[in-house]
């Protein structure tokens, strides 16, 4: 998987598959970040929130850009400002990120359900 060895081992239908086990990718831009999820989600996968999707055969699936990383490891106020930021999201967005790292003023993402249709926030 992206270069790395991974072995599943089916272990029977008294081991069900479930979110307990999950990829987690790394990007280092929002091209890496969209190219990552658009593949995923393009092909029979459905979006979920903060970075989170599943591909066609269930599994999930994180795609976080490295900026969310080392702003969540900062601590503090800072922290706190991209997880709020995250927190709206669906695909995370590098420049919302940076704005609330910055202390800027975060835009709103509209979320959007499963189908890609715009929904009211709850």
């Amino acid at each position: 998987m992206l270069g790395l060895p991974c072995l599943g081992i089916n272990g029977g239908p008294m081991f069900k598959h479930s979110e307990a086990f999950s990829f987690q990718i790394a990007t280092e831009d929002q091209a890496e970040t969209d190219r990552y999820w658009n593949a995923i989600i393009g092909h029979g996968g459905t979006a979920s929130q903060c970075g989170w999707c599943k591909d066609k055969w269930g599994l999930s699936w994180q795609i976080t850009p490295r900026v969310l990383t080392e702003a969540m490891a900062q601590g503090g106020e800072v922290a706190k400002r991209a997880f709020v930021a995250m927190m709206e999201m669906g695909k995370i967005d590098i420049a919302q990120i940076e704005a609330a790292v910055r202390g800027g003023k975060i835009l709103t993402q509209k979320r959007k359900d499963t189908n890609g249709k715009k929904r009211k926030k709850s």
